[in-house]
């Protein structure tokens, strides 16, 4: 009999909130929580000076000085969602965490950018100075990960995806992979991103950043003629997949089924988006789930906020669904959560699913004529009752991901 994964368990910390309720409401209200950060003001060069900041987060006070010394701010605030994540899943304490059958697999565009200083100071003012035995620990790729697994006591696979912003959903579509294969069965899988100036310096040297800092409500803007880029936020999220008969066998809720993941990249451009290999990654989603487009009920779309980003991802959307596909975009919202994104983005459309209501676009006024052929949700939002729903994420490196969820019939 063949495997199948669900999803047993959910939570995220975002700029929207923490709880499903929380979130759910803020974009019930059309909440935007874009914020025009004034400590940036003062560096020169800098055009953007937007955020999505995540308001008021406090680490856990049980959390020990042994269990957090290896832990940026990154680690943190997944070690804090993972740990809801569990709860929620009904995990927490139960030897199925430890019994080498489930594993981690996370992501984040990078580790902590501040322990990075550390090696900047010594290779700029030949010091050791700002360096520690935990600096590497919080820099490397897999700090997440890693952390994840050591709070836990994991000791099934471990997998680091430093997709930038495919992190979270190459994480869980690789996690579902392992439960499908039978090497696990269970995997606490998800990406997070704690907020830095440099990473919006990144994107602003490519011109790729809003420089709306005095109207921060209105941007970003997926998918309109007059936007001007991309906003970037933080948060994280976690996902517990489950192999179907371990859930059923200890009365786990099931939130949905992960029936499809599909991946490429373009071997074409570091930066510039394909529209071609989009498609196809779309394409594979479906074709191993041995669904026709016309199944699909509604697309997340992955939806920037950029020129060439948004132009390139509706004609891929467009051709694999020629009749116009319900979709919008979380990161009028949120902002580009990063390595957060392609989890955060599969939880809202889980819940979405679940409650049979999905979001409008935020902030999209005028569609810009070059993103014409889907129907893109506007206004109070959209009632409706899909039985499949799709996430697709889309990266530097030319890297697309496409996932498939199914709505769990009680």
């Amino acid at each position: 009999m063949s495997r199948r994964v669900v999803v047993t368990g959910m939570a995220a910390i975002s700029s929207l909130g923490r709880s499903q309720e929380e979130i759910m409401q803020s974009l019930r209200t059309r909440k935007n929580t874009t914020r025009h950060m004034e400590d940036w003001d003062t560096i020169q060069g800098l055009r953007s000076h937007l955020f999505a900041p995540i308001q008021g987060y406090k680490p856990p006070t049980d959390f020990t000085r042994k269990q957090t010394r290896t832990m940026s701010s990154v680690s943190l605030i997944a070690t804090d969602c993972t740990r809801e994540a569990i709860r929620d899943a009904g995990l927490e304490g139960s030897e199925v965490l430890t019994n080498g059958r489930t594993g981690v697999a996370y992501g984040s565009c990078t580790g902590s950018l501040s322990a990075m200083r550390g090696c900047i100071t010594l290779l700029e003012n030949q010091s050791t100075r700002d360096m520690n035995s935990t600096t590497y620990i919080k820099m490397m790729g897999q700090t997440i990960a890693v952390n994840l697994s050591l709070f836990f006591g994991t000791r099934g696979r471990l997998i680091n995806s430093s997709t930038a912003c495919t992190s979270g959903s190459v994480s869980i579509g690789m996690a579902y992979e392992a439960i499908l294969m039978g090497r696990q069965d269970v995997m606490l899988a998800g990406g997070a991103e704690a907020g830095n100036v440099v990473q919006t310096a990144v994107f602003d040297t490519l011109f790729a950043t809003s420089s709306s800092n005095d109207k921060p409500d209105t941007v970003p803007a997926p998918f309109d003629a007059d936007r001007d880029g991309l906003v970037l936020g933080e948060g994280a999220c976690t996902l517990v997949l489950e192999e179907l008969e371990h859930a059923q066998a200890r009365g786990a809720r099931i939130y949905a089924e992960l029936v499809s993941y599909g991946t490429n990249t373009d071997g074409m451009h570091i930066t510039s988006p394909n529209a071609s290999t989009m498609k196809n990654a779309m394409l594979e989603a479906l074709d191993l789930a041995k669904l026709k487009p016309e199944q699909i009920g509604y697309v997340n779309m992955h939806g920037t906020g950029t020129q060439n980003g948004d132009i390139a991802e509706t004609e891929a959307t467009r051709t694999v669904f020629p009749t116009p596909i319900p979709a919008s975009s979380l990161k009028g919202y949120t902002g580009h959560t990063l390595g957060a994104c392609g989890a955060l983005e599969s939880m809202v459309t889980i819940m979405m699913m679940r409650e049979g209501w999905f979001h409008p676009n935020l902030n999209l006024v005028n569609v810009d004529p070059k993103c014409y052929g889907v129907d893109f949700i506007t206004g109070e939002g959209r009632s409706m009752n899909p039985e499949y729903v799709m996430n697709n994420n889309f990266a530097f490196g030319g890297i697309n991901t496409s996932l498939i969820f199914k709505k769990w019939q009680e």
